[in-house]
């Protein structure tokens, strides 16, 4: 699926006709929020996010799994495993699972820390602590009421908020702003941007914990992409966004191809890439989620031509993030949130 661009836009007469259904469906999926979801016996962090499509959680996941690792924490990740076959509750390994099996998302997180796949959150991490979790990070899920959640943190992108500020499939929020930050915790801002700023404020005026992050691509791969023609590959959410990363590293690109978010490659578009960016004389940069993908299927001679660009998050504070986690994991079970850093 492709976000459609006038949710990005003001609202416009499309809007408009589809914000009745689109305040039917953020009245539901409010109400369903509101719900109480079960104690599964250890912390649970839920990273999710306002709208549908991207916004940096599973960046957010790995960095949160690497701050609790950190503290000395058993942290697992747990993840719907949007797109994969399997229903779980199953821990993905990336030596012997396929993206169609688990997804292409956990396959990636799972090269970072422990993950589990689950459609039924409370089986998943079950499982999780089964296995050792200490405490468990969910990846998605700020709208999925299974689990009692110590942390519910949104996650923003700076650039794009929550763009024309409807409802699906008005716009891209999953329900009216004001609801959900009344079900949150604390909002991430990823990147500069009015649109986020706005966000920040609304979540500051209820007195919500507001905190800062961007995302760097590894320094490798700037270094390989400064004053390099490429080819863009993408199957994201946003596509823009991975262009104008590419641009940031100094890339110059001279071709987009930009495919449906959790795109499941074939053999024949692989080979048409491969083709053009031959005849382009250009690398193919890519998305270390598409990368997953891409990656069985790439030719070994032209191997030299692929170039994932793996992102870190990095907080603008650190010591705020770190205190928001350690209100979380010393709080009561079952609180009304952490405490404010």
């Amino acid at each position: 699926m492709r976000a459609p661009g006038f949710w990005w836009r003001p609202p416009g007469v499309l809007a408009r006709l589809l914000s009745p259904l689109g305040q039917l469906y953020g009245a539901i999926t409010l109400r369903r929020m509101r719900r109480h979801g079960v104690d599964v016996g250890v912390p649970v962090i839920c990273v999710g996010n306002f709208v549908a499509g991207g916004a940096g959680k599973t960046p957010t996941a790995i960095a949160l799994a690497a701050l609790l690792t950190r503290r000395g924490e058993t942290p697992f990740v747990l993840m719907r495993g949007y797109g994969g076959a399997l229903a779980g509750p199953v821990e993905v390994h990336a030596s012997h699972h396929a993206a169609r099996a688990v997804g292409d998302e956990p396959l990636l997180m799972a090269q970072h820390a422990r993950t589990v796949v689950a459609r039924d959150r409370a089986a998943g991490a079950s499982l999780a602590r089964a296995l050792g979790a200490s405490v468990i990070v969910m990846d998605d899920g700020l709208q999925n009421p299974a689990l009692a959640k110590r942390l519910r943190l949104a996650v923003v992108d700076g650039a794009t908020g929550v763009g024309n500020g409807h409802c699906l499939p008005a716009g891209p929020l999953r329900a009216p702003l004001a609801g959900q930050l009344g079900e949150t915790d604390a909002v991430l801002v990823i990147g500069a941007g009015a649109a986020g700023a706005a966000v920040a404020a609304a979540a500051e005026a209820r007195g919500i914990a507001v905190m800062q992050a961007r995302l760097e691509p590894a320094p490798q791969a700037v270094a390989r992409l400064r004053g390099q023609a490429v080819l863009a590959v993408s199957g994201i959410g946003r596509p823009a966004k991975f262009a104008a990363t590419l641009r940031e590293a100094g890339a110059r690109i001279i071709a987009e191809r930009a495919f449906g978010d959790h795109h499941a490659y074939s053999a024949a578009e692989v080979a048409a890439l491969v083709a053009e960016a031959s005849a382009l004389d250009c690398l193919v940069a890519t998305t270390e989620k598409d990368m997953v993908k891409l990656g069985p299927l790439w030719p070994d001679a032209e191997r030299g031509r692929l170039l994932p660009v793996p992102v870190t998050l990095l907080f603008t504070q650190p010591e705020r993030i770190a205190a928001t986690i350690a209100a979380a994991l010393t709080a009561r079970s079952g609180a009304a949130g952490p405490a404010q850093p």
